[in-house]
């Protein structure tokens, strides 16, 4: 839906407001970003001064990691229901003060404490601005390239997160915990002048209060039980046990969902095979990004003895990539459509992790190194903006915060899980020594995971070409519509549409 404030100006052009809407929700996205890929290269540093266990540093990390990967489908539904605006910069400014408590504290817990807060204010923020930006941009081109510029951001924030934590780190850890406060008071700032008022979802007959409370607590269970599954052992009855209350606990909650007036996630939407391949995408895709970067850190600073800031570099062209295509993406999404984006970019992504398989103990960086960081960066700047594209095009307005919240939770799911499985897997091939080839040769059967989770994105995605020979939208619409208002939304919507959305 797009107001008098935010309808573009002729042949296609924004206004100055609507570019500064758009800049401030990508100011979230690169700090939620930013945020994650600096904290992992000051924790050596944080446990030398907070006197902290490496168990304790853990969770500085995995204490994020549970409050936004456990609250993301909350976080999407309430954007919908109690105003995309409100939730977004209520959000904001708790995860700024976070960000200021997590800087001065000196105690573990109290640093804990603060990332989980943090984490539970990106679980809000993450699907209020993505449900803002596809509410306020009609579908078609216009859509595409405000994503493309939004996902890019986010690359972006996590490139630099890199950088940035080790000239930060070099001075004082606490400047990576501040860093995120200013940027994110000066986009609330902004935010509360420039964002359009959105007004609440006044279709939905009640709260589904025990989806909320089910469903929340399903997939804190599920993260926290991934994140210390190899800490205590896969196979241990803790594990076991924790996996079976996720399943009775997912099992409740989808008989809740079916039931419920208004649901927290309307399971219709996941009918349509676009939104299921785009889901299963984002855990493929972020699961294999995330467990090849955390083995290729180990491989530069154990290994190769590299300080953080030439680990850091030897990412960057990866995420200098991304952001060079930021402009380009929505018109190459426009001409050739999300499947063949997807399928391209895993394409890249396979063969990226497989060429890193080459690796020794003294790589030449241009020939061995570099050719994988510029295919995982051309694979991240098709793929990221694709899943985006594809798994909120179709969806009405009132529905854009739960599939926005859904999507977020696929891509940490999707990271926690394939993390854990392939840190299981280094060690349980770290029994051949100590010797810097031992620990090289525990890596290998990672990275091989890691190639394989990709191979199975591409497997997934690859199933969206089949059939496409006639161009067609589709709109998922409420089940609980009319049919005639069902009708007249589509044509309505085939009648803005200029990009082909393919089922």
């Amino acid at each position: 839906m797009t107001s008098p404030l935010t309808t573009p100006a002729p042949r296609g052009h924004w206004t100055p407001r609507l570019w500064g809407t758009l800049l401030v929700l990508c100011a979230a996205m690169f700090l939620d970003a930013l945020d994650v890929s600096m904290v992992g290269v000051a924790l050596p540093s944080i446990g030398s001064e907070l006197d902290l266990s490496t168990s304790t540093l853990q969770w500085i990390v995995s204490g994020y990691i549970l409050g936004y990967g456990g609250l993301l489908l909350l976080g999407g539904r309430t954007a919908d229901l109690l105003g995309r605006r409100q939730v977004f910069l209520v959000a904001l400014a708790v995860f700024a003060l976070a960000s200021l408590l997590g800087g001065l504290v000196d105690s573990g817990p109290l640093l804990i404490a603060s990332r989980f807060i943090k984490g539970l204010s990106a679980a809000f923020t993450a699907p209020a601005g993505l449900s803002i930006i596809t509410t306020t941009f009609p579908q078609g081109p216009l859509r595409n390239r405000a994503l493309s510029i939004y996902t890019t951001c986010a690359a972006t924030g996590f490139s630099m997160g890199l950088v940035l934590s080790g000239l930060l780190t070099e001075a004082s850890w606490r400047l990576t915990m501040l860093l995120p406060a200013p940027i994110a008071i000066l986009a609330l700032i902004a935010g509360l002048k420039l964002i359009p008022r959105s007004e609440r979802d006044r279709t939905h007959r009640g709260y589904d209060i025990p989806g909320a409370v089910i469903g929340t607590a399903s997939m804190l269970l599920l993260v926290f039980t991934v994140v210390e599954a190899p800490e205590v052992g896969w196979t241990s009855a803790r594990t076991l046990l924790s996996f079976l209350a996720v399943a009775v606990l997912l099992t409740v909650f989808v008989r809740v969902e079916l039931r419920s007036a208004s649901p927290l996630i309307r399971l219709g939407v996941l009918r349509s095979g676009d939104q299921v391949r785009a889901q299963l995408g984002a855990m493929m895709f972020f699961g294999s990004y995330v467990g090849f970067q955390f083995l290729v850190t180990l491989y530069m600073q154990s290994l190769l003895g590299w300080s953080a800031l030439h680990t850091a570099l030897a990412f960057l062209p990866a995420g200098a990539l991304v952001a060079l295509s930021a402009t380009k993406m929505g018109a190459i999404v426009d001409r050739f459509g999300t499947p063949r984006l997807l399928v391209l970019g895993f394409a890249l992504m396979v063969v990226g992790y497989a060429l890193f398989l080459r690796v020794d103990l003294d790589p030449v960086y241009a020939a061995v190194i570099l050719p994988s960081m510029l295919l995982i960066g051309a694979a991240c700047a098709l793929v990221f903006p694709s899943l985006n594209i594809q798994a909120t095009n179709g969806v009405d307005d009132h529905e854009q915060g739960m599939v926005s919240g859904l999507l977020n939770t696929s891509v940490q799911v999707g990271g926690a899980i394939f993390l854990a499985i392939v840190t299981a897997v280094v060690t349980a091939n770290s029994s051949g020594g100590s010797s810097p080839q031992a620990v090289l040769d525990s890596y290998r059967p990672g990275l091989v995971v890691v190639t394989a989770v990709a191979l199975a994105g591409l497997l997934i995605t690859a199933t969206g070409l089949r059939g496409r020979r006639t161009p067609q939208t589709t709109i998922l619409v409420a089940a609980s519509e009319p049919a005639p208002q069902a009708a007249r939304k589509t044509r309505e919507r085939q009648d803005d549409d200029r990009v082909t959305v393919r089922d």
